[in-house]
């Protein structure tokens, strides 16, 4: 058998010599592709469900959050198991399918029990999944600092609240688009906010409630449509914009501080 292997190989070199060559240039091209890592990702299928409920305990974290959803994912397709954390406002729901089933058919049947059970939820609280990603996954830290003697365009130097809304308004958006990024959360810094520091006393005077100026602040900040003017063959769009741009402060003459919005 050995003879008559290598006297084939003999009469048909060049057929022998373009085999070794095309199996030597596959061989090659799936090197280039094979995932090597030094310690191989062997995590299961799964799902986090992270719930935040501010003020609750793990007693009622676990009876109003954690059941309802752990309960609302039995009986999913390819379902192996789930298991649960309950914590002080927080509740994290692992839910583990078979091996070989696809992560993103997981997530669209998690998504779907999630909806279903919205409405069972205490108000205010909203379960979202974690990202496409298992516990081997590689995390990156990077810091954004400004140069020395760097200014702003109006020649102030950088806050670290404009550094932080540096990094959520322009370095996140680009860095979630580089492939195999799966999320990207921004730690530190001052979070740009308007506070409205109401004086009880004020709101007595003017017989103004609490809820009342929250409703008020909530309706002063949207954008309202007035349709359009046509003028000429021309439509002229008519709106009104009500978002907070600047940092205004009012004060009304009085023995006692008014209400300061900044």
């Amino acid at each position: 058998m050995t003879d008559r292997i290598v006297n084939f190989a003999i009469r048909n070199r060049w057929f022998v010599m373009t085999a070794v060559l095309g199996f030597a240039f596959f061989g090659y091209v799936q090197y280039q592709r094979l995932p090597i890592d030094a310690v191989p990702d062997i995590t299961n299928v799964q799902v986090q469900i992270n719930t935040q409920a501010p003020g609750y305990s793990p007693l009622e974290t676990e009876q109003r959050v954690t059941f309802l959803v752990e309960t609302a994912m039995a009986g999913l397709p390819k379902l192996e198991s789930t298991r649960s954390i309950s914590a002080y406002g927080l509740s994290q729901v692992t839910v583990v399918f078979h091996d070989g089933t696809d992560i993103y058919f997981a997530r669209q049947m998690v998504n779907e029990r999630l909806q279903e059970v919205k409405s069972q939820l205490p108000e205010g609280v909203a379960p979202e999944m974690g990202p496409v990603s298992t516990g081997l996954g590689e995390i990156y830290l990077y810091s954004v600092v400004a140069e020395p003697g760097a200014r702003k365009p109006d020649g102030t130097a950088y806050t670290p609240t404009d550094l932080r809304s540096i990094q959520d308004w322009i370095i996140r958006p680009q860095m979630r688009q580089v492939p195999g990024v799966s999320e990207v959360n921004s730690i530190g810094g001052n979070a740009k906010q308007y506070q409205v520091a109401p004086d009880p006393a004020r709101l007595l005077a003017f017989g103004v409630t609490l809820s009342e100026l929250v409703k008020a602040l909530e309706a002063n900040n949207v954008n309202v449509g007035a349709g359009y003017i046509e003028t000429n063959g021309e439509q002229k769009l008519v709106r009104v914009p009500g978002q907070i741009q600047t940092r205004p402060r009012y004060d009304v003459p009085s023995s006692q501080p008014a209400t300061t919005c900044r």
